[in-house]
């Protein structure tokens, strides 16, 4: 296990299992004895201007996220890296009201507080806040290295967890939060439902990354690029059209969106948060 280093209070945050194997389903255990390896598909995905921009900016605001899953124990037969029929993952809807972020789709998570257990604890919290999720039959496996977010000035480690006992998630604060959902993850990664979306800024392209539309959410930018990774690097992708790039604002309004790209028509895209373009390779992509 390794340590990340968090930017407020000086926490050292272990990154890699948290638990034992054998306490984690077979179908996550790819992933999360394997966590740097999301971090590279990240990068490699993005090239050297992502990994410039992963370096910029060390002052940014500790936060984490809950990547929650939930699903049968037994890895399955029928689907690539055993991922089970049941399998699903909680998503939130941001309200279309927030100055930052507003009407994207997002894991539960925010700033850590004073007094947080970080990340973990911050995680568990933000999703209680935002869902009603009950940490009682929530099982945290493994902390993910940190990703830098740009645009909202976050070094944000996803916390990854299993959910043993599913139970009733809604929306908490309609100020904060406009929808939250289980999603199936086979519904999720089916090739159907993937596509890249691509936003140019002054006749430049300033962002492509991975872009998932299922039960009327498009899942893009931070939250997009995470799951296409940690999909990736578990063996659950299932082949699917990656030169199906579509304008971002298009998807946006087919998807009948509330969502804000978050993008400035001034900023390189090596500022933008990099994730994305699964074929660029190190001439830059995301």
């Amino acid at each position: 296990m390794t340590s990340d280093h968090a930017r407020d209070g000086e926490q050292i945050s272990p990154v890699g299992p948290l638990v034992p194997t054998g306490q984690i389903p077979p179908w996550l255990r790819t992933v999360t004895g394997n966590v740097g390896a999301v971090t590279d598909a990240v990068l490699n995905r993005g090239g050297d201007r992502t990994r410039w921009a992963s370096m910029l900016g060390r002052d940014r605001r500790a936060a984490a996220v809950l990547v929650l899953v939930s699903g049968s124990w037994d890895a399955a037969a029928d689907h690539p890296g055993g991922l089970p029929a049941d399998a699903e993952i909680l998503l939130t809807e941001r309200a279309p009201t927030l100055r930052q972020h507003s009407g994207q789709v997002a894991f539960p998570g925010g700033a850590m507080d004073p007094g947080d257990d970080y990340p973990v604890g911050t995680a568990l919290r933000e999703a209680n806040e935002e869902t009603g999720l009950v940490a009682e039959g929530v099982h945290v496996v493994a902390n993910l290295p940190s990703f830098p977010v740009p645009v909202s000035a976050f070094d944000v480690i996803p916390v990854l967890a299993h959910w043993q006992r599913p139970g009733d998630v809604q929306v908490m604060d309609t100020a904060e939060t406009s929808r939250v959902a289980r999603v199936n993850l086979r519904a999720l990664l089916a090739p159907e439902s993937r596509f890249q979306v691509q936003r140019n800024v002054l006749g430049a392209r300033a962002y492509r990354g991975p872009a998932f539309m299922v039960d009327g959410l498009l899942v893009w930018g931070f939250t997009g690029g995470l799951i296409a990774a940690i999909s990736e690097v578990s063996g659950w992708d299932v082949p699917w059209d990656k030169e199906d790039v579509r304008p971002l604002d298009e998807a946006i309004e087919a998807a009948g969106s509330p969502q804000t790209t978050g993008f400035s028509a001034v900023l390189p895209e090596a500022m933008h948060q990099a994730i994305g373009d699964p074929d660029r390779g190190e001439s830059g992509h995301r």
